[in-house]
């Protein structure tokens, strides 16, 4: 997966955080919006197969955030069984430049983690560039660890953490449960791992 750095967004502080509208994936009217906004931001474009495969497979993990009706911004994400754990995996998060320092990344990321770990998820794993020290401050504060540093992870040579949340470690993050969020918002580009060679993926 990769992480996109964040960059401050003009005319952010002009948003209120009060006015941000989030909804589930609702069905196909909301797919050309979600491609839309990732292929806008991502430097690598996915096939509209990829879009498929998340959300009609994991409907439920995905979200969107809305701003007097435009989409401002949105969480992909999928679960399954791994190695025998199962477990949730973040891949695309993205929020365009306006409005990034909102909070909406924490809350749209969020939205999935509760959604995941009430499924029965035991952990939550993603990856960052090593360089995006904004994405690794925003998944620090919702208690992701990294679990490993894969070399030339993305193509363009950069390196990656792999993140990872465990549950049940409520101590580690407890704005998951009281929905307070002030931070920045980070999208995800999803690499198709070598033990998962069935699973397309990128991340922020």
């Amino acid at each position: 997966m990769e992480t996109k750095r964040e960059e401050e967004g003009s005319g952010a502080e002009l948003v209120d955080a009060s006015e941000i509208e989030y909804v589930s994936y609702g069905g196909e009217h909301h797919l050309p919006l979600i491609m839309q906004l990732v292929d806008q931001e991502l430097s690598e474009p996915y096939s509209i197969f990829t879009y498929r495969y998340f959300v009609y497979l994991w409907p439920h993990l995905s979200f969107l955030a809305f701003h007097e009706g435009k989409c401002v911004g949105t969480v992909v994400c999928k679960m399954g069984e791994h190695r025998n754990t199962f477990r949730g995996y973040i891949a695309m998060l993205v929020v365009i430049k306006p409005y990034r320092g909102r909070g909406i990344a924490t809350e749209l990321v969020t939205r999935s983690i509760r959604v995941m770990m009430e499924s029965g998820c035991e952990e939550v794993t993603l990856e960052a560039e090593v360089t995006n020290k904004g994405a690794l401050a925003l998944y620090g504060r919702l208690g992701f660890i990294r679990a490993k540093r894969l070399f030339r992870y993305y193509l363009n040579g950069v390196d990656a953490f792999r993140l990872k949340l465990l549950f049940p470690r409520p101590e580690l993050h407890p704005s998951l449960s009281m929905m307070a969020y002030t931070d920045e918002t980070y999208r995800h580009e999803d690499h198709i791992p070598s033990e998962e060679s069935s699973e397309l993926h990128r991340g922020l």
